[in-house]
């Protein structure tokens, strides 16, 4: 299990636009926020996006970088990319199955074609929300075993606001007996 305050996993995957995403090289004033989404066949991962992608000049203007992530290949990628115009977001792909559990997200197994026609993986990962510090340790994360109720991206940055005038610590970093 990730803790926070604590090191995340290495995390390298290759962009549609923007060359190698590499975690331990980004640098970002305040961290990098990685979304990893489930993939093209995800109708509910393309408005997620498009709501990420059209907030993330607000977040750069926080000094937080931010990578999309999914198992999907760049074909797939780009056909997202495409499906919900972005402008704005970076786009990651390629993820091994491996690296999302070590992340700690959940792995579904496909159920054929999704609700709007487009055919599942046999395997992907469920969605997950990380705040990585610029130090790559754990600030913050929602990991989820169903596609439902994602974090809203605009609290996020509230939040984030807040964090950054109070000086706020991650929060969760007790690894003790209880």
């Amino acid at each position: 299990m990730l803790m926070p305050r604590q090191k995340t996993p290495n995390l390298s995957v290759a962009t549609l636009d923007h060359g190698q995403f590499d975690l331990e090289a980004e640098k970002g004033e305040r961290g990098t926020l990685v979304c990893f989404y489930r993939g093209y066949h995800c109708p509910i991962c393309a408005k997620y996006l498009t709501e990420l992608d059209r907030l993330v000049p607000e977040f750069a203007e926080r000094g937080v970088n931010i990578v999309a992530i999914s198992s999907d290949k760049e074909d797939r990628t780009r056909m997202m990319a495409d499906k919900i115009e972005s402008k704005n977001l970076r786009f990651g792909y390629g993820v091994s199955l491996a690296d999302a559990k070590d992340w700690g997200l959940f792995i579904s197994t496909s159920r054929g074609k999704t609700s709007i026609g487009v055919e599942e993986p046999d395997l992907f990962s469920e969605p997950g929300v990380f705040l990585v510090s610029p130090d790559q340790s754990l600030y913050f994360s929602i990991v989820q075993t169903m596609p439902f109720v994602r974090p809203n991206f605009k609290e996020l940055l509230g939040a984030l606001d807040f964090a950054i005038a109070n000086n706020y610590p991650a929060r969760g970093e007790y690894d003790g007996e209880v």
